[in-house]
Protein backbone atom coordinates (compact mmCIF):
# COMPACT_ATOMS: atom_id res chain seq x y z
CA UNK A 1 0.00 0.00 0.00
CA UNK A 2 1.36 3.75 -0.76
CA UNK A 3 1.65 6.45 1.31
CA UNK A 4 0.82 9.97 0.17
CA UNK A 5 2.70 11.30 -2.88
CA UNK A 6 3.23 7.59 -4.08
CA UNK A 7 5.64 6.64 -1.75
CA UNK A 8 6.35 3.93 0.57
CA UNK A 9 7.38 3.64 3.80
CA UNK A 10 11.16 3.71 3.69
CA UNK A 11 11.44 1.17 6.70
CA UNK A 12 13.46 -0.44 9.00
CA UNK A 13 16.67 1.42 7.71
CA UNK A 14 18.43 0.93 11.15
CA UNK A 15 18.00 -2.83 11.42
CA UNK A 16 19.33 -3.45 8.34
CA UNK A 17 22.82 -1.22 9.18
CA UNK A 18 23.09 -3.31 12.89
CA UNK A 19 23.03 -6.45 10.93
CA UNK A 20 25.46 -5.61 8.30
CA UNK A 21 27.80 -4.06 10.81
CA UNK A 22 27.56 -7.19 13.04
CA UNK A 23 28.27 -9.34 9.87
CA UNK A 24 31.36 -7.07 9.08
CA UNK A 25 32.25 -7.73 12.86
CA UNK A 26 31.78 -11.10 12.89
CA UNK A 27 34.69 -11.21 9.84
CA UNK A 28 36.79 -9.23 11.96
CA UNK A 29 36.48 -11.67 14.89
CA UNK A 30 36.57 -14.68 12.97
CA UNK A 31 40.04 -13.46 11.93
CA UNK A 32 41.49 -12.66 15.19
CA UNK A 33 40.32 -16.46 16.76
CA UNK A 34 40.94 -18.11 13.56
CA UNK A 35 44.33 -16.69 11.85
CA UNK A 36 46.96 -19.11 13.66
CA UNK A 37 44.90 -22.21 13.28
CA UNK A 38 44.27 -21.55 9.43
CA UNK A 39 48.20 -20.54 9.50
CA UNK A 40 48.94 -23.73 10.68
CA UNK A 41 46.27 -25.95 9.09
CA UNK A 42 45.70 -24.36 5.94
CA UNK A 43 48.90 -22.17 5.30
CA UNK A 44 46.94 -19.39 5.49
CA UNK A 45 45.85 -16.83 7.76
CA UNK A 46 42.77 -15.66 5.93
CA UNK A 47 41.33 -19.06 5.34
CA UNK A 48 37.87 -18.84 7.57
CA UNK A 49 37.78 -14.74 6.57
CA UNK A 50 38.18 -14.83 3.39
CA UNK A 51 34.74 -17.91 3.10
CA UNK A 52 32.87 -15.62 5.98
CA UNK A 53 33.52 -12.40 3.84
CA UNK A 54 31.59 -14.42 0.52
CA UNK A 55 28.99 -15.22 2.89
CA UNK A 56 28.62 -11.55 3.99
CA UNK A 57 28.55 -10.21 0.36
CA UNK A 58 25.84 -13.11 -0.53
CA UNK A 59 24.54 -12.65 2.61
CA UNK A 60 23.74 -9.15 1.86
CA UNK A 61 22.81 -9.46 -1.43
CA UNK A 62 20.09 -11.44 -0.39
CA UNK A 63 19.33 -9.31 2.61
CA UNK A 64 18.77 -6.79 0.12
CA UNK A 65 16.70 -8.82 -2.47
CA UNK A 66 14.48 -9.99 0.29
CA UNK A 67 13.49 -5.87 1.24
CA UNK A 68 11.95 -5.77 -1.89
CA UNK A 69 10.13 -9.07 -2.04
CA UNK A 70 6.38 -8.26 -0.63
CA UNK A 71 6.39 -10.55 2.45
CA UNK A 72 2.95 -12.03 1.35
CA UNK A 73 4.02 -13.72 -1.04
CA UNK A 74 5.71 -15.90 0.92
CA UNK A 75 2.76 -17.38 2.17
CA UNK A 76 2.41 -19.24 -0.92
CA UNK A 77 5.95 -21.37 -0.31
CA UNK A 78 4.81 -22.14 3.07
CA UNK A 79 4.72 -25.93 1.80
CA UNK A 80 7.38 -25.86 -0.60
CA UNK A 81 9.63 -24.74 2.25
CA UNK A 82 9.06 -27.27 4.68
CA UNK A 83 9.25 -29.86 1.91
CA UNK A 84 12.81 -28.90 1.14
CA UNK A 85 13.97 -28.42 4.25
CA UNK A 86 12.86 -31.87 5.15
CA UNK A 87 14.26 -33.54 1.83
CA UNK A 88 17.94 -31.15 2.43
CA UNK A 89 17.71 -32.76 6.26
CA UNK A 90 17.27 -35.56 4.72
CA UNK A 91 20.07 -35.82 2.34
CA UNK A 92 22.52 -35.39 5.53
CA UNK A 93 22.11 -39.08 5.63
CA UNK A 94 22.96 -39.83 2.13
CA UNK A 95 26.16 -41.46 1.80
CA UNK A 96 28.68 -39.64 -0.26
CA UNK A 97 26.26 -36.17 0.29
CA UNK A 98 26.04 -36.02 4.02
CA UNK A 99 29.46 -35.02 5.28
CA UNK A 100 30.82 -36.02 9.23
CA UNK A 101 32.45 -33.95 11.55
CA UNK A 102 33.31 -34.85 14.81
CA UNK A 103 30.92 -37.97 14.96
CA UNK A 104 28.04 -35.97 14.03
CA UNK A 105 26.47 -35.49 10.33
CA UNK A 106 25.05 -32.17 10.39
CA UNK A 107 25.82 -31.09 6.51
CA UNK A 108 25.36 -31.85 2.82
CA UNK A 109 28.24 -31.01 0.28
CA UNK A 110 27.80 -30.56 -3.53
CA UNK A 111 31.16 -29.79 -5.11
CA UNK A 112 33.00 -26.92 -2.77
CA UNK A 113 29.62 -25.96 -1.25
CA UNK A 114 28.27 -27.00 1.92
CA UNK A 115 25.35 -26.36 3.65
CA UNK A 116 24.10 -26.85 7.30
CA UNK A 117 20.11 -28.14 6.65
CA UNK A 118 18.96 -27.22 10.29
CA UNK A 119 19.74 -23.54 9.61
CA UNK A 120 17.77 -23.49 6.94
CA UNK A 121 15.04 -25.90 8.79
CA UNK A 122 14.36 -23.50 11.66
CA UNK A 123 13.30 -20.42 9.03
CA UNK A 124 11.16 -22.71 6.52
CA UNK A 125 9.96 -23.66 9.71
CA UNK A 126 8.61 -20.12 11.26
CA UNK A 127 7.38 -19.52 7.86
CA UNK A 128 5.22 -22.39 7.80
CA UNK A 129 3.68 -22.11 11.01
CA UNK A 130 2.77 -17.90 10.83
CA UNK A 131 0.89 -19.19 7.16
CA UNK A 132 -0.89 -21.98 9.38
CA UNK A 133 -1.98 -20.04 11.83
CA UNK A 134 -2.66 -17.26 10.00
CA UNK A 135 -5.23 -18.92 7.43
CA UNK A 136 -6.74 -21.18 10.45
CA UNK A 137 -6.67 -18.55 13.30
CA UNK A 138 -9.55 -20.35 15.39
CA UNK A 139 -7.17 -23.76 15.08
CA UNK A 140 -4.72 -22.21 17.62
CA UNK A 141 -7.75 -22.67 20.29
CA UNK A 142 -7.78 -26.66 20.04
CA UNK A 143 -5.59 -29.38 20.37
CA UNK A 144 -6.42 -31.19 17.00
CA UNK A 145 -5.87 -27.42 15.27
CA UNK A 146 -2.23 -27.51 16.44
CA UNK A 147 -1.64 -31.01 15.36
CA UNK A 148 0.13 -29.90 11.77
CA UNK A 149 2.32 -27.39 13.36
CA UNK A 150 3.29 -29.73 16.16
CA UNK A 151 4.06 -32.48 13.58
CA UNK A 152 6.02 -30.57 11.43
CA UNK A 153 7.91 -29.26 14.21
CA UNK A 154 8.63 -33.08 15.91
CA UNK A 155 9.61 -34.32 12.90
CA UNK A 156 12.02 -31.97 11.78
CA UNK A 157 13.35 -32.73 15.29
CA UNK A 158 13.43 -36.00 14.55
CA UNK A 159 15.74 -35.47 11.82
CA UNK A 160 18.00 -32.91 13.35
CA UNK A 161 18.57 -34.95 16.65
CA UNK A 162 19.57 -37.98 14.89
CA UNK A 163 22.36 -36.35 12.92
CA UNK A 164 22.97 -35.48 16.21
CA UNK A 165 22.20 -31.99 16.74
CA UNK A 166 20.89 -31.31 20.42
CA UNK A 167 21.26 -27.51 20.28
CA UNK A 168 19.01 -27.00 17.19
CA UNK A 169 16.69 -29.27 18.07
CA UNK A 170 16.24 -27.40 20.97
CA UNK A 171 16.37 -23.99 19.86
CA UNK A 172 13.17 -25.72 16.82
CA UNK A 173 11.52 -26.97 20.09
CA UNK A 174 11.53 -23.69 21.81
CA UNK A 175 10.44 -21.89 18.79
CA UNK A 176 7.73 -24.24 18.31
CA UNK A 177 6.36 -23.13 21.57
CA UNK A 178 6.78 -19.50 21.48
CA UNK A 179 5.28 -19.10 18.24
CA UNK A 180 1.70 -21.48 19.56
CA UNK A 181 1.97 -19.09 22.37
CA UNK A 182 1.90 -15.75 20.33
CA UNK A 183 -0.54 -16.91 17.89
CA UNK A 184 -3.34 -17.01 21.07
CA UNK A 185 -3.67 -20.07 21.82
CA UNK A 186 -5.40 -21.01 25.65
CA UNK A 187 -3.69 -22.74 28.54
CA UNK A 188 -5.17 -26.12 28.02
CA UNK A 189 -3.78 -26.47 24.29
CA UNK A 190 -0.46 -25.14 25.46
CA UNK A 191 0.16 -26.99 28.65
CA UNK A 192 -0.94 -30.13 26.09
CA UNK A 193 1.90 -29.18 24.20
CA UNK A 194 4.62 -28.05 26.85
CA UNK A 195 4.04 -30.99 28.92
CA UNK A 196 5.53 -33.42 26.84
CA UNK A 197 8.72 -31.10 25.73
CA UNK A 198 9.33 -30.80 29.16
CA UNK A 199 9.44 -34.43 29.62
CA UNK A 200 10.95 -35.30 26.03
CA UNK A 201 13.89 -33.31 27.71
CA UNK A 202 15.66 -35.34 30.19
CA UNK A 203 14.62 -38.21 28.33
CA UNK A 204 16.54 -37.60 24.99
CA UNK A 205 19.44 -36.85 27.82
CA UNK A 206 19.17 -40.41 29.00
CA UNK A 207 19.32 -42.22 25.58
CA UNK A 208 22.88 -41.05 23.97
CA UNK A 209 25.72 -41.37 26.72
CA UNK A 210 27.54 -38.79 24.99
CA UNK A 211 24.80 -36.67 26.26
CA UNK A 212 24.87 -37.42 29.82
CA UNK A 213 28.54 -37.12 29.74
CA UNK A 214 28.14 -33.83 28.53
CA UNK A 215 25.55 -32.82 31.59
CA UNK A 216 28.04 -34.71 33.85
CA UNK A 217 31.08 -32.15 32.07
CA UNK A 218 28.34 -29.38 32.82
CA UNK A 219 28.27 -30.30 36.31
CA UNK A 220 31.63 -30.68 37.02
CA UNK A 221 34.07 -29.70 34.39
CA UNK A 222 37.06 -30.39 36.31
CA UNK A 223 36.51 -33.70 36.83
CA UNK A 224 36.93 -34.72 33.22
CA UNK A 225 39.54 -31.39 32.38
CA UNK A 226 40.87 -33.66 29.29
CA UNK A 227 37.78 -34.81 28.00
CA UNK A 228 34.29 -33.88 28.45
CA UNK A 229 34.78 -30.68 30.51
CA UNK A 230 38.02 -29.71 28.31
CA UNK A 231 35.87 -27.39 26.29
CA UNK A 232 34.38 -25.85 28.75
CA UNK A 233 36.81 -24.99 31.21
CA UNK A 234 38.72 -23.05 28.35
CA UNK A 235 35.87 -21.36 27.35
CA UNK A 236 35.89 -20.16 31.10
CA UNK A 237 39.21 -19.22 30.92
CA UNK A 238 38.97 -17.19 28.48
CA UNK A 239 36.35 -15.17 30.03
CA UNK A 240 37.73 -15.02 33.12
CA UNK A 241 41.07 -13.92 31.48
CA UNK A 242 38.80 -11.13 29.45
CA UNK A 243 38.06 -9.41 33.15
CA UNK A 244 36.50 -6.12 32.57
CA UNK A 245 38.04 -4.32 29.55
CA UNK A 246 39.74 -7.28 28.03
CA UNK A 247 43.18 -8.26 26.75
CA UNK A 248 42.80 -6.36 23.78
CA UNK A 249 41.61 -7.35 20.34
CA UNK A 250 43.89 -10.48 18.56
CA UNK A 251 45.35 -10.53 22.06
CA UNK A 252 43.54 -13.68 22.85
CA UNK A 253 46.02 -16.95 24.11
CA UNK A 254 42.69 -18.97 23.83
CA UNK A 255 42.79 -19.25 20.13
CA UNK A 256 46.49 -20.43 20.24
CA UNK A 257 44.17 -24.19 19.85
CA UNK A 258 43.45 -24.34 23.41
CA UNK A 259 40.03 -24.00 23.03
CA UNK A 260 38.35 -25.88 19.80
CA UNK A 261 35.54 -24.12 17.24
CA UNK A 262 37.10 -20.65 18.43
CA UNK A 263 36.53 -19.12 15.41
CA UNK A 264 32.78 -20.81 15.01
CA UNK A 265 30.42 -22.50 18.40
CA UNK A 266 32.98 -20.65 20.65
CA UNK A 267 33.90 -17.25 19.01
CA UNK A 268 31.72 -15.66 21.96
CA UNK A 269 34.35 -16.87 24.59
CA UNK A 270 37.12 -15.41 22.33
CA UNK A 271 35.25 -12.06 22.24
CA UNK A 272 34.89 -12.05 26.05
CA UNK A 273 38.26 -12.20 26.45
CA UNK A 274 40.06 -9.99 23.92
CA UNK A 275 36.68 -7.46 24.52
CA UNK A 276 36.11 -7.86 28.20
CA UNK A 277 32.84 -7.89 30.18
CA UNK A 278 31.88 -4.26 29.04
CA UNK A 279 32.31 -5.60 25.34
CA UNK A 280 30.53 -8.11 25.53
CA UNK A 281 27.54 -5.95 27.01
CA UNK A 282 27.85 -3.58 24.31
CA UNK A 283 27.86 -6.45 21.71
CA UNK A 284 24.47 -8.01 23.51
CA UNK A 285 22.59 -4.37 23.52
CA UNK A 286 23.39 -4.64 19.64
CA UNK A 287 21.58 -8.25 20.16
CA UNK A 288 18.93 -6.78 21.64
CA UNK A 289 18.65 -3.89 19.50
CA UNK A 290 17.84 -6.11 16.59
CA UNK A 291 15.33 -8.39 18.76
CA UNK A 292 13.87 -5.45 19.27
CA UNK A 293 13.49 -4.09 16.19
CA UNK A 294 11.92 -7.24 15.23
CA UNK A 295 9.34 -7.59 17.65
CA UNK A 296 8.77 -3.91 17.09
CA UNK A 297 8.34 -4.72 13.68
CA UNK A 298 5.46 -7.61 14.36
CA UNK A 299 3.92 -5.12 17.16
CA UNK A 300 2.93 -2.79 14.38
CA UNK A 301 2.16 -5.17 11.04
CA UNK A 302 -1.69 -4.79 10.75
CA UNK A 303 -2.00 -8.52 9.37
CA UNK A 304 -1.92 -11.60 10.78
CA UNK A 305 0.52 -13.30 8.45
CA UNK A 306 3.23 -10.61 9.34
CA UNK A 307 2.75 -10.60 12.87
CA UNK A 308 3.81 -13.76 13.16
CA UNK A 309 6.52 -14.34 10.34
CA UNK A 310 8.27 -11.33 12.09
CA UNK A 311 7.77 -12.77 15.53
CA UNK A 312 8.87 -16.09 14.17
CA UNK A 313 11.99 -14.79 12.22
CA UNK A 314 13.10 -12.58 15.39
CA UNK A 315 12.69 -15.82 17.79
CA UNK A 316 15.50 -17.98 15.83
CA UNK A 317 18.01 -15.65 15.74
CA UNK A 318 17.32 -13.96 19.33
CA UNK A 319 16.84 -17.66 20.68
CA UNK A 320 20.35 -18.90 19.17
CA UNK A 321 22.05 -16.10 20.75
CA UNK A 322 20.72 -16.33 24.01
CA UNK A 323 21.42 -20.27 23.67
CA UNK A 324 25.26 -20.18 22.48
CA UNK A 325 25.98 -17.30 25.40
CA UNK A 326 24.41 -19.64 28.29
CA UNK A 327 26.47 -22.52 26.73
CA UNK A 328 29.56 -20.40 26.67
CA UNK A 329 29.13 -19.03 30.07
CA UNK A 330 28.98 -23.03 31.24
CA UNK A 331 25.00 -21.77 32.42
CA UNK A 332 23.87 -24.90 30.35
CA UNK A 333 25.51 -28.00 29.49
CA UNK A 334 27.77 -27.41 25.86
CA UNK A 335 26.52 -28.25 22.94
CA UNK A 336 27.72 -26.86 19.37
CA UNK A 337 25.73 -23.79 18.12
CA UNK A 338 26.96 -21.74 16.23
CA UNK A 339 25.92 -17.42 16.83
CA UNK A 340 24.10 -15.53 14.39
CA UNK A 341 26.19 -13.51 12.13
CA UNK A 342 28.94 -13.28 14.08
CA UNK A 343 29.84 -17.66 13.94
CA UNK A 344 32.10 -19.11 11.13
CA UNK A 345 29.98 -20.60 8.56
CA UNK A 346 27.90 -19.27 5.77
CA UNK A 347 24.40 -21.12 6.10
CA UNK A 348 23.68 -19.30 9.41
CA UNK A 349 24.77 -16.26 7.88
CA UNK A 350 23.31 -15.84 4.62
CA UNK A 351 19.95 -17.17 5.85
CA UNK A 352 19.93 -14.87 8.46
CA UNK A 353 20.42 -11.44 6.91
CA UNK A 354 17.60 -12.74 4.29
CA UNK A 355 15.18 -13.05 7.33
CA UNK A 356 16.05 -9.75 8.71
CA UNK A 357 15.72 -8.38 4.69
CA UNK A 358 12.31 -9.89 5.13
CA UNK A 359 11.35 -7.95 8.53
CA UNK A 360 12.34 -4.79 6.98
CA UNK A 361 10.15 -5.85 3.88
CA UNK A 362 7.36 -5.87 6.77
CA UNK A 363 8.34 -2.96 8.14
CA UNK A 364 7.76 -1.02 5.14
CA UNK A 365 3.80 -2.11 5.32
CA UNK A 366 0.82 -0.24 6.28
Amino acid sequence: MKRLGGKKKAGDIPLLICVFLMAVFGCLMIYSASSYTAGVQYGDKLYFVKKQLIGVLLGTAAMVGTCFIPYKKLIKFRYPAIIIAAILLALVFVPVIGITNYGATRWIGFGGVTIQPSEIAKYAYALFVAAYFAKNPEKVKTIKGVLPVLGVGIAFCVLIIIEPNMSITMCVGMLMLCLVFLSGTNLKTFAFILIPFAVAVPVLIILEPYRLQRLSAFLDPWASPKDEGYQLIQSLYALGNGGLFGTGLFNSTQKYRFLPFAESDFILSIMGEELGFFGLIIFFACCGFIVYRGFKIARNCKDRFGYLLASGFTLVYGIQVVVNALVVSGTIPPTGLPLPLISSGNTSLIITMASMGVLHNISRSD
